[in-house]
């Protein structure tokens, strides 16, 4: 070999095994450790994660090993309550960072797509409607963040961030003509069986937290009965009890376990196409010539504590927010109070919930309801327990929500003005189980019997169809006193009363509205 030829090499030689060590030392930092899970394939990445502190990853660079190492970007400090999320079959290619709302739902997909005649039947029906898709879109704004947040907790399909849509329009207030009720539409029985507390301060069924909480936990007793999303979206709107016998008659018959195979009431055969087509629209709104407003992928309200019972419109005021913005986010309120006892913490806009903190802490002992929980000791008419409590009788009717020409049941709870005896925050018991009985009211008239010969309270009441305690009461004696032959006493039976109950009454009065069991006045006493 020519020794010219190989005095270039040597010279050279050690230039490539630095440049060889410089490679390798660039792959040791920037290749994952060897118990590191396995990277996705190219073509089907996960969403990114926004976890707290984590630096943003770079672009996946599919060349070898000496390509140079990307910088890494600041770390991401928005949304410190993040845990990363596993890979969804549907999910995009990319790792940034997610800004809108809209593509992070994008990327968990994860449901089977659904295509037939009914889907193109609804995309057009939505896609024809433009304002009220914007106006439904726009209502979710305050609520969608943490419904995704959820469903990533859950590891459950995105798809379901978009059944309120179908459900209610997102509005939490929705009630249907058979009193399901809130955005997730549960029916008052599914509603208790899921711990949803409604009563008369309070309906869980409307809250963000609590219905939210409630219907994830169904869905996914459904997905477990059914082991399919589809069956289990049925379920939901038909009954579990419904979709099992129809798969039952299926399988009888020899025909498909599908839901597109199942008999099915229209509103149920419906229901699933009506998720794909908001789904396909959310997916490519260009192609519906639909415009989606931004919504940020960082959390809209912030969870407040309160250890005082507050009057919702001093609650707002101290947020600083619109009664109207409140009662969004509060919607499961059925009086003007919120009852620290049962309702401990309040939804708050970000910003507004430090604002409300701040102006809460300048008022240590001020009170800040105007309203307490009063129980009827007996059944009562509304003009009585307004002189009770001092209010008037329509206001008593106005706030307790009491119909005209109804009685107060006893036991009921009702909220009356704090004062006197009654300045006091209402107890946990009182704030979980308080409920309103009410019963109409009776026209009665005044009868005057005789008592008989052997004849006690219970036995004379008893002839008349009453309680021997109204009795007792109508003629100021005591329970156990002992009638003598021949003794008047004043009874109050119903207008309409049969002809032999009052032919022992030796004369009649005009009929006159009470209640049941009323004292009448002394002039009548006396007659």
């Amino acid at each position: 070999m020519n020794p010219i030829s190989l005095a270039p090499a040597r010279l050279i030689r050690p230039s490539w095994v630095l440049l060889l060590a410089a490679v390798v030392s660039g792959c040791a930092t920037s290749l994952p450790p060897p118990q590191a899970a396995p990277q996705p394939p190219m073509e089907r990445l996960p969403a990114a994660t926004t976890a707290p502190a984590a630096p943003a990853l770079a672009a996946p660079v599919p060349v070898p090993i000496t390509a140079p190492v990307a910088p890494a970007a600041p770390p991401v400090t928005e949304m410190n309550t993040e845990r990363p999320v596993s890979l969804k079959p549907n999910a995009l290619i990319g790792l940034q960072e997610q800004t809108d709302i809209w593509e992070r739902i994008r990327r968990g997909f994860a449901m089977p797509d659904l295509d037939n005649d009914l889907v193109r039947n609804r995309e057009q029906w939505y896609a024809s409607r433009p304002d009220y898709m914007l106006r439904m879109t726009e209502r979710s704004r305050p609520y969608l963040f943490h419904i995704v947040e959820e469903l990533e907790r859950r590891n459950m399909p995105m798809e379901l961030a978009l059944l309120p849509f179908i459900e209610s329009a997102f509005n939490p207030q929705a009630v249907s003509s058979a009193k399901a009720a809130g955005m997730w539409q549960f029916m008052p029985a599914t509603g208790k069986y899921f711990d949803l507390k409604q009563n008369l301060f309070r309906d869980e069924r409307r809250d963000v937290l609590e219905s939210t909480r409630a219907a994830l936990d169904y869905l996914q007793k459904l997905y477990t009965l059914f082991g399919d999303w589809h069956l289990a979206l049925a379920a939901y709107n038909w009954g579990e009890g419904s979709v099992g016998r129809a798969l039952a008659r299926n399988k009888a018959q020899g025909l498909p376990l599908t839901y597109s195979d199942l008999r099915m009431p229209n509103e149920t055969r419906f229901y699933v196409p009506k998720l794909q087509a908001v789904k396909n629209i959310v997916a490519q709104p260009e192609a519906f010539n639909t415009e989606l407003p931004l919504i940020q992928n960082h959390p809209y309200f912030k969870s407040v504590a309160i250890e005082r019972d507050i009057d919702v419109a001093m609650a707002a005021k101290l947020a600083n927010v619109s009664l109207e913005d409140f009662k969004a986010l509060n919607p499961a309120m059925n009086r003007p109070v919120i009852l620290a006892a049962g309702t401990p913490h309040i939804l708050l806009p970000w910003d507004n919930a430090t604002v409300f903190e701040t102006n809460l802490q300048a008022r240590p002992e001020r009170r800040l309801s105007r309203w307490t929980a009063w129980q009827a000791p007996r059944t009562m008419g509304a003009e009585e327990v307004a002189k009770q409590v001092g209010m008037s009788a329509e206001q008593l009717r106005s706030v307790n929500g009491i119909p005209a020409r109804m009685l107060v049941k006893a036991g009921s709870t009702l909220l009356v003005p704090r004062q006197g005896k009654l300045d006091n925050d209402v107890t946990e018991h009182l704030a979980d189980n308080g409920h309103l009985l009410l019963a109409p009211e009776v026209v009665l008239r005044k009868i005057m019997v005789k008592a008989r010969a052997g004849d006690t309270l219970a036995r004379l009441a008893s002839r008349h169809g009453v309680s021997a305690a109204n009795v007792a009461d109508w003629n100021r004696l005591k329970p156990n006193v002992t009638l003598s032959n021949g003794q008047t006493l004043a009874i109050y039976v119903p207008a309409k009363a049969s002809r032999k109950a009052t032919k022992s009454s030796p004369r009649r009065t005009e009929p006159q509205r009470s209640k049941v069991a009323a004292r009448p006045s002394k002039a009548a006493s006396k007659r």
